[in-house]
């Protein structure tokens, strides 16, 4: 058996027309599956309705995958500026926000993370010092920042 082009020639392994991709296959090992809301307002910030995305052994194109986890994007910071003893609950309005996993003012860490669904999500700001400091999202895509997404006010007096 050989393998011919369209116009008769033979072509050899060393010749065989095809290009190296930079998308390589993955083989999924376990059962994948993905969420959406059950109606309005399931609770879920991911829903509660799960189906079947990939089965064990499913061979498919990494971009595939990495297509499944989209960076997060912030469109409002709500309210914008706090106390710099910290404490102050800032709601953060975007897109994509359900695989944030923390999200820090300036270095600093902040606290009572909640994602309450794929366009909000909540966190306390921990202290800090006054002056506007980058909003900074962790997320499965790397990290998201909104430069001077947040000011720290001065005490009264201060």
């Amino acid at each position: 058996m050989g393998l011919y082009r369209q116009d008769g020639t033979r072509i050899t392994k060393a010749a065989f027309p095809a290009a190296a991709l930079d998308d390589p296959p993955v083989r999924v090992t376990e059962d994948i599956y993905v969420s959406e809301p059950y109606g309005r307002g399931d609770g879920q910030p991911e829903g509660s309705k799960r189906f079947l995305l990939y089965q064990a052994g499913t061979v498919v194109p990494r971009s595939n995958i990495d297509r499944a986890f989209t960076a997060a994007t912030v469109n409002a910071i709500s309210p914008t500026k706090g106390s710099a003893a910290g404490g102050t609950t800032i709601t953060i309005k975007g897109e994509h926000l359900d695989g944030v996993s923390a999200v820090s003012f300036g270095a600093t860490a902040g606290t009572e993370l909640r994602i309450h669904s794929a366009n909000e999500l909540t966190v306390k700001t921990p202290s800090g010092e006054a002056g506007a400091v980058t909003v900074e999202l962790a997320d499965d895509s790397g990290l998201i920042s909104k430069t001077s997404g947040f000011t720290y006010e001065a005490p009264a007096g201060g």
